[in-house]
């Protein structure tokens, strides 16, 4: 369940909110070689100026599909190609575009969420699985599934906590 919200930070961090950051293309997987790579894996990924990220990629042949996933991420950015060089200008927010980002920040605590509880869920499944072994007695049971939809609902808490933080971070920028 922690796995959920460490995830779900580190796509929140992908999210900007004016500024350019690494961090914002973190989330982008690009078509490479027969599989979904990470961008960071075909290309070095540089801020030179404070709205501007730069992709160096490092086969000239990844070019186009880099391209293709940046705009193909729903970002809102426009990648302009020299060469083997990206460049993506960081526009101003406007309050659709922040409104589009909220959503999109909403998308990603909610698959957060379906996470934590497809984790309760196995949970669950182990837990009558040991209780039909005779591993562990009904009251066990119970007592563990108390114990894990506490755990559940705690770690849902923290994601709309986080989510709400992010959500007035976007807004206010």
């Amino acid at each position: 369940m922690k796995g959920a919200v460490d995830v779900l930070r580190t796509e929140f961090a992908g999210l900007r909110t004016g500024r350019a950051s690494t961090s914002l293309v973190d989330p982008i997987t690009v078509e490479a070689y027969g599989s979904a790579m990470p961008l960071n894996q075909v290309a070095s990924i540089s801020v030179p100026e404070p709205r501007m990220i730069t992709v160096q990629v490092w086969d000239n042949g990844m070019v186009k599909a880099v391209e293709k996933a940046i705009r193909e991420a729903g970002l809102g950015l426009n990648p302009q190609t020299e060469g083997t060089v990206i460049r993506l200008p960081i526009p101003d927010l406007s309050e659709e575009r922040r409104q589009e980002l909220t959503k999109v920040a909403a998308k990603y605590a909610e698959q957060a969420r379906v996470s934590v509880r497809n984790v309760r869920r196995d949970g669950m499944d182990l837990l009558k699985r040991l209780e039909k072994d005779s591993e562990i007695s009904q009251d066990e049971h119970r007592r563990f599934e108390k114990d894990i939809q506490k755990m559940t609902d705690d770690t849902i808490g923290e994601i709309d906590g986080a989510l709400a933080t992010k959500d007035k971070e976007i807004m206010q920028v």
